[in-house]
């Protein structure tokens, strides 16, 4: 609208000076716009990526430097296991609560249950958790079971230089032949095999379709029935 109104006051100048070109003001630019519904291209390629690129060269000496420093850690320890002894429990949420894992520690009551003392626990490698509950008879008696297999199990050195055997402490020949065990937190998996069975004796007691509908009108006329039968009285 503006151009429109600037283009009479210019045409004048423009008769009497033939050579001179329009004011920047009054130039039409034409602008070509890109086709169809496409995306506004804003490519990003000023980034300097090649500068924070980080290789991982040294990826096999690391594996062998952990694989060493595994097998000096067992050493240092020998003949006590690498790692404590930890129960089994279950993955919180309905998500994940199917499936086992190795928990923190053994709670106070599975501890008691099993004849142990919370302070012993902690000198013969026995993970103690004094936060956890047990919610399930089940896995309370997986885990004290785990325990009494571990405490029949074990063998306890004599403590410092002393080589006479204390009150709870092994025998000398139990101590001469002990061996250090590994992978004490392995979970073994349970048999998933199915089990199969004869359905002869469920075919020949009846139709399943016709005992669903039978018990379907029976709980819909419970209602009518009852009110029938009051009506009677």
């Amino acid at each position: 609208r503006g151009l429109h109104a600037l283009l009479p006051s210019v045409e004048p100048h423009i008769a009497s000076h033939p050579t001179h070109t329009l004011p920047l003001c009054c130039s039409i630019a034409r602008v070509t716009m890109v086709k169809h519904n496409n995306i506004v291209p804003n490519a990003h390629f000023h980034k300097d990526w090649q500068r924070r690129v980080k290789c991982f060269f040294d990826q096999p000496a690391k594996k062998k430097s952990r694989r060493l420093a595994r097998a000096a850690k067992a050493a240092a320890v020998a003949p006590r296991p690498v790692d404590k002894l930890r129960p089994v429990v279950r993955c919180p949420t309905i998500r994940y609560n199917r499936k086992v894992r190795v928990g923190r520690g053994f709670t106070l009551e599975e501890l008691s249950a099993a004849g142990i003392s919370r302070k012993y626990a902690k000198t013969v490698g026995i993970a103690v958790d004094a936060r956890r509950r047990n919610r399930s008879v089940a896995a309370k008696q997986a885990n004290v079971a785990r325990l009494q297999d571990y405490k029949a199990r074990l063998v306890v050195f004599p403590r410092g230089s002393n080589q006479k055997p204390r009150g709870g402490d092994a025998a000398p020949e139990d101590t001469a032949s002990a061996t250090q065990i590994s992978g004490i937190n392995t979970i073994a998996k349970p048999d998933a095999t199915p089990e199969f069975a004869s359905i002869e004796e469920a075919r020949a007691a009846g139709s399943a379709y016709k005992s669903l509908r039978i018990n379907r009108a029976e709980a819909k006329l419970v209602g009518p029935r009852w009110k029938a039968t009051q009506a009677d009285d």
